[in-house]
């Protein structure tokens, strides 16, 4: 890892807000496509004006939580998910699914690592609440 790699903050280690947006889409495409979470996610698709607030608050909630300027106005995340009954399969999915995204982007394994941490410390607010 480059020795300027540490002091760049997760925002700018993700692409910015042009790079957290083009994850955020892989994101979504994935979980379309995943059997696991799909039923969740393709509801979104017949509703467009519903899909792009969820995107958006998608693409401010990864900024946002990652140093970057945006503000997320959406719910907190046990509210967000208070019952959708996820499960601990769902919910390890959807995790696959982020992991996979960031490959696509070549994201470094430390910054996957922190990601990966962040998405750990939420799924006691997300799994059957």
């Amino acid at each position: 890892m480059e020795a300027n790699q540490n002091s760049k903050s997760l925002y700018e280690r993700l692409g910015g807000h042009k790079g957290i947006e083009a994850i955020v889409d892989d994101i979504v495409e994935l979980h379309m496509s995943n059997p696991a979470v799909k039923a969740r996610f393709l509801p979104l698709k017949d509703d467009p004006q519903h899909f792009a607030e969820v995107r958006q608050h998608l693409i401010n909630f990864l900024a946002a939580g990652s140093g970057g300027p945006e503000e997320y106005a959406g719910k907190d995340m046990t509210t967000a998910h208070k019952g959708m009954n996820i499960s601990q399969g769902e919910y390890m999915n959807a995790v696959d699914d982020i992991m996979k995204a960031l490959d696509k982007h070549n994201i470094d394994e430390q910054t996957k690592k922190d990601v990966l941490f962040i998405a750990y410390s939420l799924k006691g607010s997300m799994v059957h609440v």
